[in-house]
C-alpha cells in the first residue's frame, strides 16, 4: 500500500502541483502557462506581457442553476476549448444575494466554482450580477461587504477576476457607476492589489464610449464591460469598440450571445460572425451566456439534456455549438 501511495505522489509531482488545500492542478493548463493576468495599454496580457484572450461560458444565475457549478462540467467545457468560467450571482432578482437569498449558501457555490476552476487551471470571473436593481449604488453596502470577503479569500489566487456590476440600466449614468466603482475597487485593492477588475457601463453595459470619455484614473488592471446580443445589437454598437480603444479604454466582452437581447427569440449567426470578426481583430476576451439548459435560445445546453457532467458537443444547443466552434476560431 505504501508503495502505491509513493508511486501516486511521484506521478503527481511529475504531472502537477499539490496546492495548500490539497487540490491537484495538472501542468499545461491555461493558468499554469499564462499565470496572473494584467492590463497593458488596451489589452489583457499574460505574465510574460503577451496579449491573451479569455474565452468562456457564463453560468446562468447560480441562485437557481447551481448544479452546473461543478468541476466535472467545467472540465467538459475546458476540453471544448474554453479557458474561463463566469459565475453569475444575481443580486436583486429571484432570491438574489440582496433580495432574500441565502448569502452563506450563495458564497459556498461561488467558493465551489472558484476552486473547481483553480483545479482545472482555468480563469474565473466572480460576477456581481445586478439587473433589476438597475443602479449598483442601490446595494452598495452589501457589495462592499461581499467584495471585501471575496478579495480577502482569494487574494492569492492567480485565476480570479472580479466583475463588480453586471449591467447598470434604467437611466443609471456613468457618473453614478464610476462613483460606485471607485469605492468597490478600493475595497478589493485593500486585499488584492493585482486582480483584474471589470467595471460595467451604462445601458446594460453597452456605452463604453461614455467610460472612454471619463475613465477611472489612478488604478491598474481595470477593464470595462461591453455586452452584446447579436440579433439585436448591430454595427452601431460594435463600432464603439475601436473608438473606445483609440482613447485607451481596455474593453472586455463579459457577456454575449447571438440571440435577441432578451436571451430568447431569433438567432443571428451572420451578425454573430461580424461581432467575432471584430473580437478577433482587436484580440478581445469574450464570455458567452449562459451555461444551463433553460428553455430559451441563449442557453448553451439543449433543454432536453438533464445531465450536469459528461457533457459533450452533441448535448449543446444551436448557440452552444456555434460558440464552441467560434471560440476555436478566435
Amino acid at each position: 500500500m505504501k508503495k502505491i501511495l509513493v508511486c501516486f505522489l511521484a506521478v503527481t509531482i511529475m504531472l502537477g502541483t499539490v496546492l495548500s488545500d490539497g487540490v491537484v492542478v495538472f501542468a499545461k493548463t491555461p493558468v499554469s502557462q499564462h499565470g496572473r493576468l494584467q492590463v497593458k495599454g488596451v489589452n489583457l496580457v499574460d505574465r510574460k506581457g503577451k496579449t491573451f484572450r479569455l474565452k468562456g461560458f457564463s453560468t446562468h444565475g447560480i441562485n437557481w442553476f447551481e448544479e452546473y457549478v461543478n468541476q466535472d462540467a467545467f472540465h467538459d467545457l475546458k476540453k471544448m476549448g474554453i479557458n474561463c468560467i463566469r459565475l453569475a450571482m444575481y443580486t436583486a432578482d429571484y432570491n438574489g444575494y440582496c433580495s432574500g437569498g441565502d448569502k452563506k449558501h450563495l458564497e459556498s457555490v461561488i467558493d465551489k466554482g472558484v476552486k473547481a476552476c483553480r483545479a482545472e487551471g482555468i480563469y474565473v470571473i466572480i460576477d456581481w450580477h445586478i439587473l433589476n436593481d438597475c443602479n449598483p449604488n442601490t446595494n452598495l453596502k452589501e457589495a462592499k461587504k461581499f467584495f471585501k470577503k471575496m478579495s480577502k479569500r482569494y487574494k492569492n489566487y492567480k485565476n480570479v477576476l472580479y466583475e463588480i456590476c453586471n449591467e447598470p440600466n434604467g437611466g443609471t449614468t456613468w457618473a453614478e457607476i464610476k462613483k460606485y466603482a471607485k469605492k468597490i475597487i478600493k475595497v478589493i485593492r485593500a486585499n488584492d492589489k493585482k486582480a483584474i477588475i471589470i467595471v460595467g457601463t451604462p445601458n446594460w453595459s453597452q456605452r463604453i464610449d461614455e467610460a472612454a470619455n471619463s475613465p477611472i484614473k489612478g488604478q491598474k488592471n481595470i477593464m470595462y464591460a461591453m455586452h452584446f446580443y447579436a440579433a439585436t445589437h448591430k454595427a452601431d454598437l460594435r463600432n464603439l469598440i475601436p473608438a473606445a480603444r483609440k482613447k485607451g479604454l481596455p474593453v472586455f466582452i463579459s457577456e454575449c450571445n447571438i440571440t435577441e437581447a432578451s436571451g430568447n427569440g431569433r438567432i443571428d449567426k451572420a451578425e454573430g460572425k461580424r461581432w467575432f470578426q471584430t473580437i478577433r481583430k482587436y484580440k478581445l476576451s469574450c464570455v458567452a451566456w449562459s451555461f444551463c439548459n433553460k428553455d430559451e435560445s441563449a442557453s448553451l445546453i439543449k433543454p432536453s439534456v438533464k445531465k450536469i457532467k459528461g457533457i459533450k458537443k452533441k448535448d449543446l444547443s444551436k448557440t452552444g455549438k456555434w460558440f464552441v466552434k467560434t471560440i476555436g476560431w478566435i
